[in-house]
């Protein structure tokens, strides 16, 4: 490794000198400056951010917290923070809290340890009003914005989210123009502010339109394509006479048109469905998926932004990202009812 004596050697200068010339210093000629820069260049030398940070107390280190980075959505989320962090001269460091309170808790501490100079934090849900770890995050006193809806136990912090609640009201009313009257809807974990979210969205469409909200409707699923296998197997046990699925978001919509399909049921000929998010599998699936686009890298790049604003000593306000539809092959109208044979009518 080379060393700044070694630099300090090769030049003819000392120690000092060269220090001060790699960081810019005014009181260095310009040639020397120059020349060491060069010779800096050319031994290899790379400069020792550990150390640098603790001289100017930043480490130019950002921690982002998810809960999986196998999820699509919070993939390409990741990909748009690294992209704009690095492009403001930061590093990331990345971890996953697989929706475990206590994992999360131990990620969060340990980026504290490492002193980053700012947080993005997507949130495990909690029941409570109070969460330890995020009293923490706020006593430490570093920069943090949550990635989603607030809940209660993180209510002191900015956000940067999705219209959840708009996106989701949009797709049902566009079930509903098609004249869909018994749509289902498959929730996601009752915990999460973004899963109620869209549930009240789809709630808020159907009393607009003086639809009523039947519970028998209203399916527990989850977030991933296993959950919405399950899901839809339990509304064809059920024998249920809804004409349209909403999903809360891709995955599960996805899993629960592969449960319908397996059963002969016909997207959208015999039954619509929808999903949330516009992942790339929902366009590739069997049939193309109707969703809602959620801005998934528009709202890594925002968060980065907002984050960048708070650590600069600005107050910036909490964002929300608008969210449109996708319309594709699997809505339609509702099947028209069977037509009475001549016997029936004898």
């Amino acid at each position: 490794m080379v060393r700044l004596k070694d630099i300090a050697q090769h030049v003819g200068v000392s120690i000092m000198t060269v220090s001060k010339a790699l960081r810019d210093a005014p009181d260095v000629a310009p040639a020397t400056k120059t020349r060491i820069k060069l010779v800096a260049q050319q031994m290899g030398y790379v400069a020792n951010a550990t150390a640098q940070g603790l001289r100017n107390r930043h480490s130019r280190l950002l921690g982002l917290v998810i809960p999986n980075i196998a999820n699509p959505v919070y993939a390409r989320m990741v990909m748009a923070v690294e992209d704009r962090a690095h492009e403001a001269g930061y590093e990331i460091i990345l971890a996953q809290s697989q929706n475990i309170v206590e994992r999360e808790e131990a990620c969060l501490r340990q980026l504290l340890a490492r002193r980053v100079d700012g947080l993005l934090v997507m949130p495990v849900h909690r029941p409570g009003p109070e969460a330890r770890a995020y009293q923490e995050l706020q006593a430490s006193g570093t920069p943090a914005v949550i990635l989603g809806p607030l809940a209660l136990f993180c209510r002191q912090f900015i956000n940067v989210q999705g219209e959840e609640s708009e996106g989701s009201y949009r797709l049902t009313q566009h079930l509903l123009e098609l004249g869909h009257r018994r749509i289902a809807f498959l929730c996601g974990p009752s915990l999460a502010p973004w899963a109620q979210a869209r549930l009240d969205g789809y709630s808020r469409a159907l009393r607009q339109a003086n639809v009523e909200v039947d519970d028998k409707l209203i399916f527990p699923a989850g977030t991933t394509v296993e959950d919405g296998v399950k899901a839809g197997l339990h509304l064809l046990n059920d024998a249920c006479t809804a004409t349209a699925v909403q999903a809360v978001n891709d995955m599960v919509a996805i899993g629960c048109g592969e449960a319908l399909m397996s059963q002969g049921l016909r997207i959208p000929q015999e039954i619509s469905l929808t999903g949330y998010g516009n992942i790339l599998a929902a366009e590739h699936f069997r049939v193309p998926l109707t969703t809602v686009r959620q801005p998934k890298h528009r709202l890594g790049e925002a968060a980065v932004a907002v984050l960048l604003q708070l650590m600069a000593g600005h107050k910036p306000q909490s964002q929300r990202l608008p969210a449109t539809l996708a319309l594709r092959s699997s809505t339609a109208p509702p099947p028209r009812p069977a037509e009475p044979t001549a016997a029936a009518l004898d």
